[in-house]
């Protein structure tokens, strides 16, 4: 492989930030789990996960054509990921915290419409392909990516939102109001919008 476990654990680390930023999988994964408890919110966890490896699979194999055509591009993409980092923290900070509401479709009962909910969650938004496009030149020399290193960087995608998602589901299915409260959320979305805005000036840092 040819990245090394700084750029591992700081895209981990960035990752684990991005977890805990709302956004459409938190709004299905906490209405399930206040419906049906952790056995409603496992299976849509699963499904996300696989749709966590394969958008920045796609992304990755899609910046390798890009470093074939230009390495030009991808040193002005690091700066696209500052921006994102710094954008999405700023956009954190600034929202307004809005009580967990779901479609009916993604709260019915069972393992398997939960499975699906979260694979369409993801794999249904188009966009993830071109935010991850846009962030990984931040943490690896994608032109210089093998098979392996895609492979270790795409389950990574996959782990930490994985993991976090079934530690959301299981404390919100036992009733903890640590992440639905919307005083807590407020209090959370602040704290890191602050950590993505470091983190998008670390890598702004690295690249120097």
């Amino acid at each position: 492989m040819s990245i090394g476990f700084s750029e591992i654990g700081f895209y981990l680390f960035a990752l684990l930030l991005l977890f805990i930023t709302p956004g459409p999988v938190w709004v299905a994964l906490i209405a399930r789990a206040l419906q049906n408890g952790f056995s409603g919110a496992w299976p849509l966890a699963l499904g996300v996960a696989l749709g966590d490896i394969f958008w920045p699979a796609l992304a990755l194999l899609s910046l390798g054509h890009i470093a074939d055509f230009s390495t030009e591009i991808l040193f002005w993409l690091r700066y696209l990921a500052v921006a994102v980092f710094v954008v999405m923290g700023v956009s954190l900070m600034l929202a307004p915290v809005q009580a967990v509401k779901a479609d009916s479709a993604l709260t019915k009962e069972g393992w398997l419409p939960g499975f699906l909910a979260g694979l369409f969650v993801i794999i249904g938004n188009p966009k993830a392909v071109l935010f991850y496009i846009g962030i990984l030149p931040g943490f690896f020399n994608v032109g210089a990516l093998g098979i392996m290193d895609i492979v270790v960087i795409a389950l990574c995608s996959a782990l930490v939102p994985f993991s976090g998602n079934l530690l959301l589901g299981f404390l919100v299915g036992k009733g903890a109001s640590v992440i639905s409260a919307p005083a807590r959320r407020k209090r959370l979305n602040q704290i890191s919008g602050i950590v993505l805005m470091a983190v998008g000036g670390l890598i702004l840092f690295m690249g120097h």
